[in-house]
Parts: structure tokens; C-alpha cells; sequence
């Protein structure tokens, strides 16, 4: 649902009318809250704010399943190194850096 311009209030008038505001948002509004005439915050329902923290979390897995993924084609291609030599390696140069 796209913001409209009654969806954007100043703080003081979100000070104001605090709990109608609320009531609008409950019932699927989403408000913008401006301080100094910018954006300051914005105002939604908890459901939506819980279900758009799922939607990130899903997000997060989709992008490391990605990533192994990838390293399974690489391990298939054979593009592996042993990680106690690569590690080794690299403390090696650290001490002589």
C-alpha cells in the first residue's frame, strides 16, 4: 500500500492525536511521522513489524543456502584447498608482516 500525503504527520500533531492515529494504523494504515519536516519515524501495525522481521529472516537463509550452494559447486569442481595449510599459510604471513 503506497504512503499518501494524510499518511505523513508532523510529531506534534502525532503527539496530538496519538491514540486515533493508532486506531488508524490498526486498521492497516501506515503512518509517516516527520520532525522538522523530515522523515523522523514511521508508525505501523505489530503484526506488520513482525511479519517484515520473517521476511528478512527469510531472506537471510535464502542467501545461505546461496552461498553453500556455491561452495558445493566448488568443492564438485574441485576448487578446494585444505583449510589447516591455508591457515597456516596466513599466520605465517601475519607474523611477518
Amino acid at each position: 500500500m503506497p504512503i499518501t500525503t494524510k499518511d505523513v504527520i508532523s510529531l506534534s500533531e502525532a503527539r496530538s492525536r496519538l491514540s486515533e492515529i493508532a486506531d488508524e494504523v490498526r486498521a492497516g494504515s501506515e503512518k509517516v511521522i516527520t520532525k522538522n519536516g523530515q522523515s523522523y519515524v514511521a508508525l505501523i501495525d505489530a503484526d506488520r513489524l513482525d511479519y517484515y522481521h520473517r521476511l528478512e529472516q527469510e531472506r537471510i537463509h535464502l542467501l545461505l543456502i546461496e552461498e553453500a550452494s556455491k561452495g558445493l559447486d566448488d568443492v564438485a569442481n574441485g576448487k578446494v584447498k585444505d583449510a589447516r595449510q591455508v591457515l597456516r599459510r596466513l599466520t605465517a604471513r601475519r607474523r611477518t608482516a
